[in-house]
């Protein structure tokens, strides 16, 4: 599990290399913009989720500043590395 999960979120780093590569230096054609919409509908729901997270988790779980921020790069994955690390023992 614990390598399917670094797997995962090696792939998640790559997209987001993609789609930061596609803010400082646009791609060409409509892929540009596809991309754009891509980039604020992915920040935004892993910014949700890890709003819920610490929300509803914050004070059961203490994590570090890394874990937090993590949550808003890696999404899920991120979530299931925590839970694996805190929640299941």
């Amino acid at each position: 599990m614990k390598a399917l999960i670094f797997l995962a979120k090696a792939a998640i780093g790559f997209v987001w290399l993609v789609l930061i590569t596609n803010i400082i230096s646009p791609f060409p054609g409509v892929a540009a913009m596809a991309l754009y919409i891509m980039t604020a509908f992915l920040f935004c729901m892993h910014g949700l989720q890890m709003l819920i997270f610490i929300g509803a988790f914050g004070d059961k779980v203490s994590m570090t500043r890394w874990e937090k921020w993590s949550i808003l790069i890696f999404g899920i994955f991120a979530l299931l590395d925590i839970r694996r690390k805190y929640m299941v023992g």
